[in-house]
C-alpha cells in the first residue's frame, strides 16, 4: 500500500498541472486543482498509514 501512496501523489500534481495549463476559465481550473490536492492528500494519507502500520504503530 505504501507503494500505491507513491504512485498515487504524483497523480495529484500531474492532474493540478494539466488543470492549469488546460484550463482558460478559473472556475473548472479552480475545483481540477482543490480535486488534485484532495488526490495528493489521499496518497499522503495511505503513504504514511502504510508505514505505520509495517512499524506497528497504527
Amino acid at each position: 500500500m505504501k507503494y500505491a501512496g507513491l504512485l498515487v501523489m504524483p497523480a495529484g500534481f500531474f492532474l493540478c498541472v494539466t488543470a492549469i495549463v488546460l484550463f482558460s476559465s478559473p472556475v473548472p481550473r479552480t475545483i481540477f486543482v482543490i480535486s488534485g490536492l484532495i488526490v495528493e492528500l489521499i496518497g499522503l494519507g495511505v503513504t504514511i498509514r502504510a508505514h505505520m502500520a509495517h512499524r506497528g504503530g497504527i
